[in-house]
């Protein structure tokens, strides 16, 4: 990037928050050129490149001034800046609440582990520990277990992504992928571009590190709305994009290939790293599996997270990162944190991955899953009020409820709450200043009497005005 970019993008920045008002009066060349350090050529060269933008405008021999831009006013509605974070202490109070074994959780974020913790899976770990001596003597520090790395490679290369088994480092889930990735990505105050409706972890990352978010909006027809992208892009020095692109967490739906390859392009073109949280990617209910991010980076600008733990269960919360270049990093850095993952657990995925049983665990998996989701999203827009919505995808088991703008779902999680129900509040997935009117409810689990019982008490808390 030219210097004259990088200051246009600086002083771009002060006309959005605000520290620059409309028609407010500009440095002088000169006085920019002082206090940036820069020549007069490159400040001469940004003032230009605001004024092409609609940023800014000059009169002749006043200097420089604040444009009122209606495009301006848009792009600030979409997209947000978020410098101070503050959801862990929600998170974890959230947690806590719904962590008892007599709560039905429906706001649980792993699908029902009746469906999962396949037996073959079951009858391998006994295998496995009748021959201590075959794990007790493999390699435990990361990058993690070879052959397990060697499977993984070999199913990205199946989708067309050359992979090397270098190119992997296993991790204790998908969120400790994501948190080794963008800890190796970032600094402190450094910017990053998340979706404006996201997994809480993304959040939670970000508080921990320190980070400022900038924020785009979902789009209503494609998922990810590549105006506002590219608007954030140009606006902010963005370091580094977190996106979950394939069954999103909450609200379900699958960017299109056609979309990702417009994205792949803009990373490219701006040199902006990927993180690509895709651990919902084996759930898809159609006959081929959607592509990630990964598939379209020629450049290698995309980290690509994923884990076992949403198709096996939470008892294998193992997790690998598609790192590429940036492998010595990150095992560095779990060096100092979860040092290394069970060398037990992933000798036995490697050998239950190589007899192929996993394939069959998956077809079996995505065909309860697409049943289940159906009768409730059908049930749902049957006896719900009629001003409420249902999002339906066909990938994953989450519904993601949109409310009547002002029923608060925080209130809707506290009622539920005390008659021992879980659902997830909004408020877990966005910026506290949006109307908190939507729920997300997990729909793995066998609609039996005692659940649509539940679900019921959950429509008539809804239905109350």
């Amino acid at each position: 990037m030219y210097k004259s970019e990088q200051l246009a993008l600086s002083l771009k920045h002060l006309i959005e928050t605000g520290t620059w008002k409309l028609h407010e009066k500009l440095p002088s060349l000169r006085q920019q050129a002082e206090t940036s350090g820069f020549s007069l050529i490159t400040v001469m060269n940004a003032y230009q490149e605001l004024e092409a933008q609609g940023l800014i405008y000059s009169k002749e021999k006043l200097g420089y001034f604040v444009a009122d831009n209606p495009l301006q006013t848009a792009l600030a509605k979409k997209v947000v800046l978020n410098e101070k974070i503050e959801i862990n202490s929600l998170v974890f109070r959230y947690l806590k609440s719904i962590q008892s074994e007599k709560i039905v959780p429906l706001g649980s974020a792993f699908p029902n582990s009746q469906l999962l913790y396949s037996p073959k899976l079951m009858q391998t770990l006994a295998q496995q520990a009748k021959h201590r001596i075959s794990y007790e003597q493999t390699p435990s520090l990361p990058p993690g277990n070879y052959e397990l790395r060697k499977q993984i490679a070999q199913r990205y290369c199946m989708q067309g992504i050359p992979t090397d088994p270098s190119d992997i480092v296993i991790t204790s889930g998908g969120l400790d992928a994501l948190n080794l990735s963008l800890k190796a990505m970032t600094q402190m105050g450094d910017y990053i571009l998340l979706q404006e409706t996201i997994f809480y972890g993304a959040w939670q990352a970000a508080e921990n590190l320190g980070l400022k978010v900038i924020t785009i909006p979902e789009h209503p027809e494609h998922g990810l709305d590549l105006e506002a992208f590219k608007k954030a892009i140009t606006s902010y020095p963005i370091k580094v994009c977190l996106l979950m692109l394939n069954s999103h967490n909450p609200i379900g739906f699958t960017v299109s290939e056609d979309i990702k390859f417009e994205l792949a392009k803009l990373l490219h073109e701006h040199e902006i790293y990927l993180i690509e949280d895709d651990v919902y990617e084996e759930l898809y209910y159609d006959q081929k599996k959607p592509l990630s991010m990964k598939y379209y980076d020629q450049q290698n600008l995309v980290l690509h997270c994923s884990s076992f733990s949403k198709t096996l269960g939470a008892g294998f919360r193992v997790g690998w990162v598609y790192a590429g270049k940036f492998s010595e990093h990150i095992q560095h850095l779990q060096l100092m944190s979860t040092i290394s993952v069970n060398s037990f657990i992933q000798n036995a995925l490697a050998d239950y991955l190589t007899h192929r049983h996993y394939e069959k665990h998956l077809k079996n998996l995505r065909n309860t899953l697409k049943r289940l989701k159906n009768q409730y999203y059908q049930y749902l827009i049957k006896k719900l009020p009629e001003d409420c919505q249902v999002s339906y995808y066909p990938s994953g088991y989450f519904l993601w409820i949109t409310l009547p703008q002002h029923i608060d779902s925080s209130r809707i999680y506290e009622k539920m709450i005390l008659n021992d129900v879980g659902v997830a509040p909004s408020i877990l997935f966005y910026r506290k200043n949006k109307k908190q009117n939507h729920i997300r409810i997990n729909c793995s689990f066998e609609m039996n009497d005692e659940m649509i019982n539940k679900i019921d008490l959950l429509i008539a808390q809804i239905s109350e005005r």
